[in-house]
């Protein structure tokens, strides 16, 4: 009789432990998460926390995990700076070793990041791309701009408004580009220069100038190259901290009548720059749109829907003569949306 009891207790017990870890692998684990008992984890690496262009990114990201509620959990992180690409790297290793449920990365290179994505892939954590193309096709969902036609708009602006002064298609343009070997910036300067060749052949671009993506260093780029080069007609700039510092040397020599700017991005200082004519047009992206559409695209992988491979987040040329139009608000100043 005492063994019978003995016997039933330690069945009692084990069946115990049993439902106990049951219970436990049902709230912790996936399948909790699957049945909505427990929010998703979303990590979003930008490239920089230094930039207005990131941190419209990350607001797009928040306003997705506020519409999904108790559905999601976004946590963010970045580097400093653009130019730190190791520190990158470090942050999706570290994240990759958390276990989220998905990762929405911005990745300044192409290449550092790829051992990364595809160690998050190879373990189910759904990888979406925003921004810069990465030589992997280990990912969920790539959403961008199409900065080759981004980059084509510029020079048909930069063209506009040079014969809109009267001036003739003779001289000099400068690229002032934030970084060398970097896709997007790569793939904007590219679409500009051909297409200036294309529309007006006698129009000689000067060697692109490369300043770490530093404001402090394209301000000293941008009035060395108006000092040496006299007949110079106007300027590309092909990312946010280029832009700010061009902008400042065609606001400190007196400049903004005579030498038109062409600038990628709309941080708050590029469109004070604009208003001001430092800055003739502002090519802008969608950032907002690309961290909310690249958590929405981790959230339909994780829920089994289709989730279209590439998108394009689009490009939109802004001047003071479309400013006020509600669009081109609500992409300048995502709050509003």
């Amino acid at each position: 009789m005492k063994i019978r009891k003995k016997v039933g207790s330690m069945i009692l017990a084990v069946s115990l432990m049993g439902g106990l870890v049951a219970c436990s692998q049902s709230s912790n684990g996936k399948d909790s998460k699957e049945e909505g008992n427990e929010p998703r984890d979303i990590a979003v690496i930008i490239k920089a926390t230094d930039s207005g262009f990131w941190q419209t990114v990350l607001r797009g990201a928040k306003a997705a995990g506020e519409e999904l509620g108790d559905k999601v959990k976004i946590s963010t992180d970045g580097p400093p700076s653009e130019a730190d690409i190791d520190k990158q790297v470090s942050i999706l290793e570290n994240i990759i070793t958390s276990q989220p449920d998905g990762i929405v990365i911005a990745s300044t290179s192409s290449d550092a990041t790829v051992p990364g994505i595809e160690n998050a892939m190879s373990q189910d954590i759904p990888v979406v791309l925003v921004d810069n193309r990465v030589n992997t096709d280990q990912f969920v969902s790539f959403l961008a701009t199409d900065n080759l036609k981004g980059g084509a708009i510029a020079a048909d602006k930069l063209v506009e408004e040079l014969q809109k002064s009267g001036k003739e298609l003779k001289g000099k343009v400068a690229v002032v580009s934030a970084m060398a070997g970097v896709q997007v910036l790569t793939d904007r300067d590219k679409g500009f220069i051909d297409r200036l060749k294309e529309i007006a052949p006698d129009i000689k671009v000067l060697d692109t100038r490369y300043v770490d993506n530093d404001i402090t260093k394209a301000l000293g780029t941008a009035q060395d190259i108006i000092t040496s080069n006299p007949d110079l007609l106007g300027f590309f700039a092909d990312n946010n901290h280029t832009g700010i510092g061009v902008a400042r040397a065609i606001s400190e020599e007196n400049l903004q009548d005579s030498i038109p700017v062409i600038a990628y991005d709309s941080d708050e200082e590029q469109i004070n720059s604009l208003k001001s004519g430092a800055i003739d047009y502002l090519i802008v992206q969608d950032p907002f749109g690309m961290g909310y559409k690249g958590v929405m695209n981790v959230i339909a992988k994780l829920e089994g829907k289709e989730v279209e491979k590439e998108v394009d987040t689009g490009v939109t040329a802004v001047s003071m003569e479309n400013f006020e139009d509600e669009e081109v608000q609500q992409l300048l100043y995502p709050e509003k949306r």
